[in-house]
C-alpha cells in the first residue's frame, strides 16, 4: 500500500517555524493534516513518524500488505536508507524510524513534491 508524508509551510507564515505535518494514504481514502512546531527536517521526522505511529494502530488496514512511504526530502529518506549521515539533533528520531521498519519492513522512496499526495491533497 502506498502511503505519502510531507510538511507544509503556510505561504503568510514564510519566516515562522510553524508548520502542518501530513500525510495520507489514498488507496484508503487517508488525508491527515496537524500543527507543529519545528524547523523543515524535524517536521519531516514528525510528519513520517505519525504514519508509522498510524500504521501500528491501525494494522487491520495493512495486513498482509507491502508498505510501501514516499516523501519529497531527500535528506531525511537518504538518512532512514543509511545513504546519509545524520546529525546529533535528529538521532533519536531516526532511531524511531529504524525501529519501525524492523516491525513493518517498509520501503521507503523519494517522489517529487508536485507529486505528493500528502501535501497536495489537503491544499487542492
Amino acid at each position: 500500500m502506498e502511503c505519502y508524508f510531507g510538511t507544509h509551510l503556510p505561504e503568510r507564515r514564510r519566516d515562522s517555524d510553524k508548520r502542518l505535518v501530513c500525510f495520507s494514504i489514498p488507496e484508503a481514502g487517508i488525508v491527515f493534516k496537524a500543527p507543529f512546531k519545528g524547523g523543515e527536517l524535524h517536521t519531516e521526522y514528525a510528519s513520517l513518524l505519525t504514519l508509522l505511529e498510524f500504521v501500528e494502530m491501525n494494522g487491520k488496514i495493512f495486513k498482509g500488505k507491502e508498505i510501501e512511504i514516499f516523501g519529497d526530502n531527500i535528506d531525511l529518506i537518504s538518512q532512514v536508507n543509511n545513504k546519509a549521515p545524520c546529525t546529533y539533533e535528529y538521532r533519536e528520531l531516526l532511531k524511531k524510524a529504524l525501529d519501525y521498519r524492523k516491525k513493518y519492513r517498509y520501503k521507503l522512496g523519494w517522489v517529487p513534491q508536485e507529486n505528493n499526495p500528502s501535501t497536495n491533497l489537503l491544499f487542492d
